[in-house]
């Protein structure tokens, strides 16, 4: 037994750590919603590929323009996330970075898990995100970023950059700083 777990595959796919800036630099559309659907199917055109087809109810768009729905086909590249939507449900609520869709209409959160944050609230009732990877590394080096690009943070998002190693983040603060990345073309 001992000797068949390394051979067991990993679920999802190994992505390079990336912080807030390079997340944002990297996505065509940054929006914050409701998923109101989310459901398996083949690809229109290639009849082998797995995906999920997700519809949000948009709350609001930080970057692009994404209208009162956003809908996104993600490739599936492990069999077990078929079973559930990709960890997609309906009625949760998300702010997804996501990256300009393929010519075959392909798209995921950049970064993967990385830029797919899920919202809640926490014990004080302030809503709060956090992403697949926990947050981690999220801030890493974004202080050099917005100094280079001359960008003055309020020092409650400064706080935020230079003393949050990991963990949940509020959700103002994240699309505040978001936004400032966003404008200054992060």
């Amino acid at each position: 037994m001992a000797l068949t777990a390394p051979a067991i595959a990993q679920r999802g796919a190994l992505t390079v750590p990336r912080n807030l800036g390079q997340l944002t630099a990297r996505s065509a559309d940054i929006v914050r919603g409701t998923v109101i659907s989310a459901h398996v199917e083949k690809h229109p055109e290639f009849s082998s590929l797995n995906t999920v087809v997700v519809t949000l109810r948009v709350k609001e768009t930080l970057k692009g323009q994404a209208g009162s729905r956003f809908r996104f086909r993600q490739y599936i590249w492990d069999v077990r996330d078929g079973k559930n939507a990709a960890g997609y449900q309906t009625g949760q609520e998300l702010l997804l970075m996501m990256i300009e869709p393929s010519r075959y209409g392909l798209s995921s959160p950049a970064g993967l898990e990385q830029g797919r944050f899920v919202i809640s609230r926490d014990s004080t009732g302030r809503e709060v995100a956090v992403n697949g990877h926990g947050n981690m590394k999220l801030f890493d080096g974004i202080s050099v970023q917005v100094a280079a690009k001359g960008i003055t943070l309020s020092p409650r998002t400064s706080s935020l950059v230079q003393k949050h190693p990991q963990g949940p983040v509020e959700l103002r603060d994240l699309a505040a700083l978001i936004r400032e990345l966003a404008q200054a073309g992060q």
